[in-house]
């Protein structure tokens, strides 16, 4: 009976040492999205190099962990990105940031084809007048409807279509993402 009880509690203290932290803030290894339970594929720091200000943490989750960036944007599988904020920003800024950094990895003719995802994007964070500090934006793709924009767990709308997703895939794992080391760190790197 003892080493049972030993078992155990090493196995949860394994545990507990493989949950990833980064800068104070314990990130789930996993996350539900529609039926299918996806795990932590890897998570980083955006920073805003001209302040050196932290901005948030980005989580990538999967169905199973992937190390190739063009891999994750082109599945079809169930997947989560996960911003967990560290300062405040109004709606307006987060909308720039995004569009700025879709605009970076598409071409005008993509970028006419994603229009009307886009102008629903524009609705959706005019939504969110601000994110606190704290605040959770999840970012979900379901195959069979599209991707489910949350804030703290409250849905605040769904976009169809895949490619929008991997549009905003692209702002992370794309050729020319926000943040090279934060592109690294989301591989698993």
């Amino acid at each position: 009976m003892k080493k049972l009880l030993c078992l155990v509690c090493c196995l949860l203290l394994s545990w507990n040492a493989n949950a990833l932290e980064v800068v104070g803030v314990k990130l789930p290894e996993t996350a539900q999205v529609g039926n299918v339970m996806l795990h932590l594929n890897g998570a980083g720091l955006r920073t805003k190099f001209v302040f050196k200000v932290h901005v948030y943490i980005a989580a990538l989750y999967l169905p199973q962990k992937q190390t190739v960036a063009h891999t994750i944007i082109l599945d079809e599988h169930e997947r989560r990105v996960a911003l967990h904020m560290l300062r405040e920003l109004n709606g307006k800024k987060l909308l720039e940031a995004f569009s700025e950094a879709i605009e970076m990895n598409h071409t005008p003719a993509e970028l006419r084809l994603m229009e009307e995802q886009l102008s629903q994007m524009t609705q959706i964070f005019e939504m969110v007048k601000e994110v606190k500090t704290g605040d959770i934006i999840t970012l979900d793709y379901l195959p069979a409807y599209g991707t489910k924009i949350s804030l703290n767990d409250k849905a605040l709308g769904t976009i169809a279509g895949g490619d929008f997703y991997r549009a905003l895939l692209r702002i992370w794992l794309g050729d020319k993402p926000v943040q090279d080391g934060l592109k690294k760190d989301l591989l698993g790197g």
